[in-house]
């Protein structure tokens, strides 16, 4: 009997939403007709539309069109890896300048269509960040005819605004936490909702991801500085000021579900990834799978990620972010509608390409991924790192400069995705990851050995990095055990007797003296040897604040360290941490004043507030003769979309304020001074 279906009826049947089905009908997808002004769809009519869906072979479906070229809407690493996949598969990949006079602003939506129409591209393809959840260029995109690689622009508006996403996950039976996702965003209103929801809580954007704009606040009278500080940086970043409000758990796991989905309605999901070791709500290793998530736990989050993904008719990839505590219960966060920076974890263990299936349902092809109970099996496990041009000696304040030298691991089970190369000059304009490095192995300690030997092996001089803060981090028995949790980073780093550790050895002094004196970096010197009558060779050096003289002993060749000159500077590797040398300049008088008063013993004279690294100035706290006491905020500087407080590092009285608001300044610039 040729029954007839309603669309909702329909939806149970293929395992997909009544929204869905309604689309697939209103596009001509699925036929149907009128019956008693409600659509009906006939057994045989879901028969055939199903049987259309399945890969046959080479065999395309009627509606898809091949994709020839691709816009990458994005730069550095994520640029690089899209390019890789599109290079096996025979696709064109264009990518814009983002420096120099004819760089495009990923920022500007029309700006970017309109360079994706000039290129010849047939679709564009956002990478992750900048406008890969934006619904309005999605919508853009796909009314100029041209493909869009993510997800609909409906789907993309809905979940990219956590308040929504919030609202819709409570609908449908799907834990949240505690919190205020209302639309009045008064101080008022955010004062009364954070009193009901107690503390500690945590303020963030109802827009965006990555982290940004996320302030844990512990105590009310700090409520107001966090939500003016996250309406800023969700402003600057999302360009929007809207705040949500959550109760904060403590000691939880982050784990996300990466999910599939075809135009079709068909979804999988790909297992979990655990995210919990991070700092200033940024990742910085994510592994596949979770240790700690089982079979069971792992079919509750994958069916949740799966009846979200279906409630908005979702297609590409997406990832379902969840906390989950140690009594096995979880809440929905937020979901990302876009590839994730750790997305390639997933693909070590599903061995799938994930931005291959993207441009493969961009094009209009049906899933061809065998799954059980929408899940996929795994096979290993998988860890990544992230390498950001930062310092994490110095509170994770960005780094800035030029890649002298680089090498990186190789090896069985052993990937790198970069977004650099020697001569890349790393400014404040971008987010400061430089690349990923991933170890995959038959289990998981394999995998974190092969990690910890790709991070031995690996080499970056000209800028500080974090290298040698991961060194650390893989090797730490909370997480070579993997009992990590969201504050776990912020109670073991930095750990007891890091500073003594890690002070520049007398062996790292005479490499540097030995190759700054070497006459070829100054033939036309004869003084630059150091010479001295009567004595050995000397010179003075300055690195990381200090300065020393230091005896030049043996030749430049003997130098075992790795180092690089660039001009009048050497770059050396110190277990992992690129430290910068140059000759010092000869003391003088003036000098010699100002240490013996601002550092001498008993010293009681002014004191220098500087910035800590390159930035701009959004925020001046304090005016000339204001008092204020250790700690008290001086300056906000934001630097690479973060924002970071410069603080008072002695009581007293200001007296004079060096920098206005708009401001860019340098690193060890004046910002404002003291007196005790």
């Amino acid at each position: 009997m040729n029954e007839m279906l309603s669309p909702s009826q329909v939806a149970a049947r293929v395992g997909s939403t009544t929204r869905t089905v309604q689309r697939w009908i209103a596009l001509g997808r699925l036929p149907a007709r009128r019956v008693g002004g409600r659509w009906r769809v006939a057994n045989d009519a879901i028969d055939a539309f199903l049987a259309a869906l399945a890969p046959t072979g080479d065999a395309e479906p009627a509606q898809a069109r091949p994709i020839r070229s691709v816009f990458i809407a994005n730069r550095g690493e994520i640029a690089s890896r899209i390019r890789r996949t599109c290079d096996r598969l025979g696709i064109r990949a264009t990518t814009p300048a983002t420096d120099g006079p004819e760089a495009l602003d990923l920022l500007d939506a029309e700006a970017v269509v309109v360079a994706a129409r000039a290129s010849g591209a047939d679709a564009v393809h956002p990478g992750f960040g900048f406008l890969a959840e934006s619904a309005d260029l999605a919508q853009r995109v796909i009314a100029t005819g041209l493909r869009w690689v993510g997800p609909p622009p409906e789907a993309i508006r809905l979940m990219g605004d956590k308040a929504a996403a919030r609202r819709l996950a409570r609908s449908l039976g799907i834990p949240v936490l505690d919190g205020y996702d209302d639309p009045d965003q008064s101080d008022r209103a955010l004062g009364a909702a954070a009193e009901r929801i107690g503390y500690p809580l945590i303020v963030k954007p109802a827009a965006g991801g990555g982290g940004k704009g996320m302030h844990v606040v512990r105590q009310s009278n700090r409520l107001a500085d966090s939500i003016g500080a996250a309406r800023r940086e969700a402003t600057s970043a999302f360009g929007d000021s809207r705040l949500i409000l959550e109760r904060l758990v403590e000691g939880a796991r982050h784990v996300e579900i990466q999910v599939l989905f075809d135009a079709y309605g068909r979804g999988v999901q790909l297992g979990e990834r655990d995210c919990s070791i991070q700092r200033r709500h940024q990742k910085i290793l994510e592994e596949s799978p979770s240790p700690y998530v089982d079979d069971a736990l792992r079919a509750r989050l994958g069916g949740a990620a799966l009846a979200l993904s279906r409630a908005v008719a979702y297609a590409s990839a997406g990832t379902c972010e969840f906390l989950v505590d140690e009594r096995d219960g979880f809440w929905f966060l937020e979901m990302n509608t876009r590839l994730q920076v750790e997305h390639p974890v997933t693909e070590l263990v599903t061995g799938r390409d994930l931005v291959a299936d993207q441009l493969r349902i961009a094009a209009g092809q049906p899933l061809d991924v065998a799954a059980t109970q929408g899940a996929i099996p795994l096979d290993g496990h998988a860890v990544e790192v992230r390498l950001y041009a930062e310092d994490a000696e110095a509170g994770f304040l960005p780094a800035v400069g030029r890649i002298e030298a680089l090498r990186w691991p190789a090896g069985e089970g052993i990937r790198v995705d970069a977004g650099i190369d020697v001569g890349s000059e790393i400014s404040g304009r971008f987010d400061p990851m430089l690349a990923k490095l991933m170890a995959w192995g038959p289990d998981r300690a394999t995998a974190l050995a092969r990690l910890t030997r790709a991070l031995d092996e690996t080499l970056v001089l000209g800028l500080v990095t974090n290298l040698r803060f991961l060194r650390w981090l893989v090797r730490e028995p909370v997480v070579v055990d993997g009992h990590a949790r969201i504050d776990t980073l912020d109670r073991i780093w930095p750990p007891d007797g890091w500073a003594e550790r890690t002070t520049i050895p007398n062996v790292s002094w005479e490499a540097a003296a030995r190759v700054l004196t070497d006459p070829r970096l100054e033939p036309s010197d004869p003084w630059s040897g150091g010479w001295r009558l009567n004595a050995r060779p000397a010179v003075r050096l300055e690195a990381d604040g200090q300065t020393r003289s230091v005896e030049v002993r043996g030749h430049p060749a003997t130098v075992a360290i790795a180092t690089v000159a660039a001009g009048a500077v050497v770059h050396l590797d110190l277990a992992g941490r690129s430290t910068e040398f140059r000759l010092a300049p000869a003391p003088d008088v003036d000098r010699a004043a100002h240490a013996a008063v601002t550092h001498g013993p008993g010293a009681a004279g002014p004191s220098d507030v500087s910035a800590p690294m390159p930035g701009a100035v959004i925020a001046i706290h304090v005016h000339p003769g204001a008092p204020v006491e250790a700690g008290d905020p001086i300056v906000t500087l934001e630097a690479m979309k973060m924002e970071h407080v410069v603080a008072a590092t002695v009581a007293g009285r200001v007296t004079e304020i060096t920098v206005e608001l708009a401001d860019q300044v340098a690193r060890g610039q004046v910002l404002a001074t003291i007196e005790p």
